[in-house]
């Protein structure tokens, strides 16, 4: 494992609950930083887990997980957080080169370090807003390893359900602008409600060749699934029962919202990617990832 001396840092805000999850998405992205068929690379994310007591002895590398892809944590679950990172990576991107976006918004940032490895456009700024103690677990660690941004990057430290927009606007963000906001696994922990008031403020919040990606989940019972193999395990080997934190009221069709307000959308599935790269998940019975769809949507001029 990479040394990291920031093992002591202040994990408040990823020792628990849905911060715990940044943490398992992290470690997801060191294992496949370190695949020979690597999707995605992300070289800070190992030093995330590794600072941190709660997942200090989690895998970070397949070589140390016994079962290697067949494990459906570390194995499956961990290359799925893989081809996600990916595919969102080129998402953004794509908005920022060709589409000329200069302002990036991430919703519920975790510990996400697009800001520090992606090859941004001049000019670009990046606002991540997510609770206090996230950034402040994320700003310990990287300041440890004297990371560097490709972009500015602008942290704004405030739960979601508070005053965001206010705080965006106020932090630089300029509403007349083309962004492309990324809402990267977070919609399905909030209630239905929030869900529908972040759609509306980041469309309201953008013009004409602003761009969105975000993740929901369709299943009509989430609990169908409690024993797929997929949150069996991540019950079983790091204690985060997933279910526990999804919001299980009815959601949203926060697509259809969408395309009734002008945007062009696009609804794919995760296996979708995983046949065009060639690696990835693919369908298995009792299946959790079996209603998880990635929703991309553009704003065009009128």
């Amino acid at each position: 494992m990479v040394d990291t001396a920031q093992r002591n840092a202040d994990v408040e805000g990823v020792d628990g609950g849905v911060g715990l999850t940044a943490l398992l998405v992290a470690a997801a992205r060191a294992i496949e930083t370190h695949r020979p068929d690597s999707l995605a690379r992300d070289v800070y994310a190992e030093h995330f887990v590794l600072a941190a007591p709660a997942s200090a002895r989690w895998p970070v590398r397949r070589e140390q997980v016994p079962a290697g892809d067949k494990d459906p944590l570390w194995g499956r679950f961990a290359r799925y957080f893989g081809l996600r990172t990916r595919v969102l990576d080129d998402f953004l991107l794509r908005s920022a080169h060709a589409g000329g976006a200069r302002q990036v918004v991430l919703l519920g940032a975790g510990l996400d370090t697009r800001a520090f490895r992606l090859g941004w456009p001049a000019g670009c700024v990046v606002f991540e807003i997510d609770r206090e103690g996230v950034l402040e677990f994320k700003h310990r660690v990287l300041g440890g390893l004297s990371a560097t941004p490709k972009a500015r990057r602008v942290p704004i430290p405030l739960d979601l359900r508070a005053d965001w927009v206010g705080a965006l606007i106020d932090a630089g963000f300029d509403p007349a602008a083309p962004t492309v906001w990324l809402a990267e696994g977070l919609l399905f922990y909030l209630p239905s409600e929030v869900e529908t008031s972040l759609i509306g403020a980041m469309d309201r919040l953008s013009p004409a060749g602003s761009a969105l990606a975000f993740e929901v989940k369709l299943e009509r019972d989430l609990w169908a699934y409690r024993d797929s193999p997929l949150y069996a395990s991540t019950r079983q080997q790091i204690g985060i029962d997933l279910l526990t934190l999804f919001d299980d009221q009815p959601r949203p069709d926060s697509v259809g919202d969408l395309a009734g307000r002008g945007w062009s959308t696009t609804v794919r599935t995760p296996f979708d990617f995983t046949r065009e790269h060639g690696r990835g998940p693919l369908p298995e019975p009792n299946d959790a990832l079996e209603g998880n769809r990635w929703v991309f949507a553009r704003k065009p001029s009128p």
